[in-house]
């Protein structure tokens, strides 16, 4: 499993224990969500990154990769792993 899955696995433990306890097999469904969202970040900071402008040294090239990633994270991490908490949770 991924630090995705087991992020995602922590948090479904703590906000969402009524969801969590109804998987079958918690391992598998944590480490193949942590699969896809590792893909998806990929995927999404690819296409944030965009192409490479002309005459971009590394430090700017390395600023727009590791900002197009972080947002991309952030993005997907909110939409898949920190949902909503189960009501009798707040």
């Amino acid at each position: 499993m991924n630090r995705y899955g087991a992020q995602a696995m922590t948090h479904w433990k703590e906000h969402k224990p009524q969801a969590f306890g109804e998987l079958e097999n918690p391992e598998e469904f944590f480490a193949e969500l942590g699969e896809e969202i590792s893909t998806e970040i990929e995927t999404r900071a690819r296409d944030l990154a965009g192409q490479e402008p002309d005459g971009e040294g590394y430090l700017q090239r390395l600023q727009r990769l590791n900002t197009s990633r972080l947002t991309a994270e952030g993005e997907v991490l909110r939409e898949r792993v920190l949902l909503d908490v189960e009501p009798d949770q707040e």
